[in-house]
């Protein structure tokens, strides 16, 4: 059995290391011209749903980095007014570790290889009379396979293809992102979980990352044909905007100045976090969900996972560990089939229906929680 799965994401490199332990060839194919060449986000909680996952997937041997590069993520979940004045309190929570997004991608490519093919978008498929899926790339080329997975993200193109009326929302609004070197004077503004602080019309959500071991290090000692990149402690903060982005986002500067003008009055640790943020890693962000999709019927031999049929805004914490999750039942479902044990459409089916039932469930969990994030004019 060959499956080719659309997207270098963290869902598609999940999958594709489960579906190798599970000795069912995979070619991964993404869009990106090489694992550096975007932003790829901040930090992630990893709750115990797609810890658990991830690691049914990951080789036992990375194990132990994985563990190094995480970071503590329990406590209290403080809201405060700009002024760092507490207004109420969310409750405490432990909900596993957190992770960077980058770094974890980065671990997840180790040990994949040529599998993984860069600058190869899947832009459209054919299901062919042989019973095979033919898909096919933005260079003009073709990959053909039992199974196409899109794992391409919130606007799948296999997703466009699979379900035309599917319906993805952008969240009025918009976001600001940013990451600030951890210092003892910024980790106070995060005791706990996370910190939520409201200002009039602004939002500001912060959540710290402070990994066990520095990545790189880490990965020099426990698994040196892994390299890691070279990112240090920070905090994570992520302003929200009941508005657009107040400048054209042509470069940091003008974003940047914006955003401090919008913070005129505020506390000065608030301030100074964002005039100190870190340019390469701070950039606009829009909060988009999907619409809940029944089953579609028939089955095929294409299918989704993660963002690419279940994007959800990031006030849950759960689209990561979602995605994750997905990885963690194809690989079972498809292990099943290469084993001789299930029928490729029957065991594709039956995650599908699996799958659109948590997922879209964490989807409904996530829009319940936004309005605690979200400013008010």
């Amino acid at each position: 059995m060959k499956v080719l799965v659309a997207g270098a994401g963290i869902g598609g490199l999940c999958l594709a290391h489960g579906l190798l332990g599970a000795g069912v060839d995979v070619r991964v194919l993404e869009r990106e011209d090489d694992p550096h060449s975007r932003y790829q986000g901040f930090r992630i909680a990893l709750n115990e749903h797609g810890l658990a996952a991830l690691r049914a997937c990951l080789p036992e041997r990375l194990h132990t980095l994985l563990e190094a590069v995480t970071g503590p993520m329990a406590g209290e979940r403080l809201v405060l007014d700009q002024r760092l004045r507490e207004l109420r309190r969310l409750g405490a929570v432990d909900e596993g570790v957190a992770t960077d997004r980058h770094v974890l991608r980065q671990l997840l490519l180790a040990g994949l290889g040529d599998r993984v093919e860069f600058g190869k978008p899947v832009v459209g498929y054919e299901e062919r009379a042989d019973g095979t899926v033919e898909a096919h790339l933005g260079d003009g080329g073709s990959a053909v396979g039992d199974l196409l997975v899109g794992a391409d993200g919130v606007g799948s193109a296999v997703r466009r293809r699979l379900l035309p009326a599917a319906e993805v929302v952008t969240v009025p609004g918009n976001a600001v992102l940013g990451r600030t070197p951890l210092t003892e004077r910024f980790a106070a503004l995060v005791p706990g979980f996370g910190t939520v602080v409201h200002g009039s019309g602004v939002s500001m959500l912060l959540g710290r990352m402070e990994f066990r071991r520095p990545p790189r290090r880490a990965a020099a000692e426990l698994a040196p044909d892994v390299r890691l990149p070279d990112t240090g402690s920070y905090l994570r903060w992520v302003v929200m905007l009941p508005g657009p982005v107040p400048a054209e986002p042509e470069g940091w500067e003008a974003v940047h100045g914006e955003l401090l003008a919008l913070l005129d009055g505020w506390h000065p640790d608030l301030v100074d976090l964002v005039r100190g943020a870190d340019v390469v890693n701070s950039s606009p962000l829009t909060v988009r969900y999907a619409k809940p999709v029944p089953h579609w019927g028939s089955t095929r031999r294409v299918t989704l996972l993660g963002d690419a049929i279940h994007p959800m805004p990031p006030s849950g914490g759960q689209g990561a560990n979602t995605a994750l999750r997905d990885a963690a039942l194809l690989t079972r479902s498809l292990a099943a089939v290469q084993r001789g044990e299930a029928e490729l459409r029957s065991a594709v089916e039956e995650y599908e229906r699996r799958m659109l039932d948590y997922g879209f469930a964490a989807v409904a969990e996530s829009m319940e929680r936004l309005p605690d994030f979200t400013p008010t004019r």
